[in-house]
């Protein structure tokens, strides 16, 4: 055969056709692909990127006063005015400027939730897996601590603690940390139980891998997803209750704007200027089912069981 008709049965190879894919870029489509069709969750996320902006805004005009505004300066003549052009929520009972508050208290509110969060995790992950691999003894020990800590409600025992420490942003950081490590070691052991009981698991042990190695490497990797779901849901969780625990008066203290606190200080004037609740609870809200919004979507777009 000649080499014109050799040439006729030749393929032409596109050389982007066959470049290599990053699998984590292909991974983060995938995952941001199952995200999109939860448009509740969707939603959730934006208001959340919003007000993580916003509230790093607030932080650095709490530093550098770009507004020229102190949320804490009183001023009695304008006191309990209502929403307007110049107090778009009004002013409380002291003549502080509600909408620069909810601003300035923004970062607090988030930053408890996130910081307690996190400590729960920092804790309560490696607990878990401890507990779920080691078994025996050890699992013994850990899980009856922590069914001594959930024999307790949440914000009973946050209470007792901070009744204890102090109020205090640090104390109530501190208190909703602790109520939180049951809920992470016991999802955390749960999944630990199921992986090291899979094969690839055995066979990794009789190829003599350490048990640093297998913990860090394919068991920590392989339970990511719960941990992920638990951690955003928590933030709300842990977002209500410094906002309650500020609100009884043992959590973040005035004149820090903290949205507990100022629905503590309206409470005596809901009926003659209701905005002065108003405002900081929406935000509460808003915020809270943000959060529940996006880890529902979250769940779903990560658990493969959930996937249709």
């Amino acid at each position: 055969m000649s080499n014109i008709e050799e040439s006729k049965f030749e393929v032409q190879v596109d050389p982007v056709s066959i470049a290599p894919v990053n699998p984590r870029l292909k991974n983060f489509k995938d995952f941001y692909g199952r995200l999109r069709k939860n448009k509740a969750a969707l939603v959730g996320l934006y208001v959340l990127i919003i007000l993580f902006f916003i509230s790093i805004f607030g932080y650095l005009d709490t530093i550098f006063g770009f507004t020229g505004v102190n949320s804490n300066a009183t001023n009695l003549a304008e006191k309990l005015q209502k929403p307007s052009a110049e107090h778009w929520f009004g002013t409380d009972h002291l003549g502080r400027d509600i909408f620069y508050r909810v601003l300035h208290g923004m970062y607090i509110t988030l930053g408890v939730g996130f910081t307690a969060t996190f400590l729960a995790a920092i804790v309560g992950v490696p607990l878990g897996i401890i507990s779920g691999y080691y078994g025996g003894i050890i699992d013994t020990i850990i899980m009856r601590i922590m069914d001594v800590l959930l024999a307790f409600p949440g914000i009973l025992l946050a209470l007792a603690i901070v009744s204890v420490l102090g109020g205090s942003t640090f104390n109530v950081t501190i208190a909703i940390a602790i109520g939180a490590l049951p809920q992470f070691a016991r999802i955390v052991r749960g999944s630990t139980l199921t992986t090291k009981n899979l094969e690839y698991i055995d066979a990794i042990k009789a190829l003599g891998a350490r048990d640093g190695k297998i913990i860090f490497q394919h068991i920590l990797p392989n339970i990511m997803s719960p941990i992920i779901v638990n951690t955003t849901l928590f933030i709300a969780t842990a977002i209500l209750s410094a906002a309650g625990l500020s609100f009884l008066g043992l959590g973040v203290q005035p004149p820090t704007p903290e949205w507990g606190a100022m629905l503590n200080d309206g409470r005596n004037y809901m009926y003659q200027a209701g905005h002065i609740t108003f405002f900081p609870g929406m935000m509460i809200v808003i915020v809270v089912l943000a959060f529940n919004l996006f880890g529902d979507g979250l769940r779903d777009a990560l658990d493969p069981r959930q996937r249709k």
